[in-house]
């Protein structure tokens, strides 16, 4: 046990910096598990598509939308969620897939309708990044 407190008080910057990261680690993991969103890789996502029962959300701004996107997403930008959440209302018991570029907005966006009554969501494993890594197609407008 001396061995370990004398460690600490000779790399104490060392000590500090993996008790941060830890501490980093543990709220993002939590965040995630607290959504209550079933992450997909994009294959499962694309599966939901071709059943046509899901409905997919792309949070990202109108030049990202316009840059290219999932066939039939329907385009909700994080920024204005709450004018879209009426007419999001009628969807509340099917799958929702939420996606963005990395998943970041996607995960505040799956918060918020968490909060509205969704039931099923969903979020696309590292977004639209990985879709387009995966070859899947995008459409653009």
């Amino acid at each position: 046990m001396s061995q370990v407190v004398e460690f600490i008080s000779n790399n104490l910057l060392l000590c500090a910096a993996f008790a941060a990261v830890l501490g980093m680690t543990v709220f993002y993991e939590y965040s995630r598990y607290a959504s209550g969103m079933t992450r997909l890789s994009p294959f499962a996502a694309t599966k939901l598509l071709n059943d046509g029962e899901a409905v997919f959300l792309d949070v990202r701004d109108d030049k990202e939308f316009k840059s290219g996107h999932v066939l039939n997403a329907r385009h909700v930008p994080l920024s204005s969620m709450d004018k879209f959440m009426h007419e999001l209302e009628k969807h509340k018991e099917k799958d929702v897939v939420v996606y963005c570029d990395n998943g970041q907005r996607a995960q505040r966006a799956g918060v918020r309708l968490r909060k509205s009554g969704f039931t099923r969501l969903h979020l696309i494993s590292g977004g639209l990044n990985e879709w387009v890594k995966a070859n899947l197609p995008t459409v653009k407008d």
